[in-house]
């Protein structure tokens, strides 16, 4: 595993979320209900941008058309089909960090 910062635990509080560019694409980050997540960051359905969406119950909803994942599996909320990539995160001495797949 290759670990890279991408923010200080300052920078993310409980209920925000922010957009990472990992080996050229984008990650949407949450820190939701105390848990860290990192998805695929664009909306399967016409690349709506995920870390901009409302996150209730587990589920984030995409801003442009209402599509839903699941934080923790990236999977359709309606259909249970994995559309978005997940990716490990964790928070260490004060800082967020997220492993780097290879590429």
């Amino acid at each position: 595993m290759t670990w890279k910062t991408i923010c200080s635990s300052h920078e993310l509080l409980e209920g925000m979320s922010r957009e990472e560019l990992l080996n050229g694409e984008i990650v949407a980050i949450f820190r939701n209900s105390g848990v860290l997540y990192a998805i695929d960051g664009v909306c399967m359905h016409q690349g709506g941008p995920i870390a901009k969406g409302c996150v209730r119950d587990g589920i984030v909803t995409c801003p442009w058309h209402g599509w839903q994942y699941e934080l923790t599996t990236g999977c359709n909320a309606a259909t249970k089909k994995k559309m978005l990539k997940t990716y490990q995160i964790r928070e260490i001495d004060g800082h967020i960090e997220i492993d780097v797949p290879e590429s």
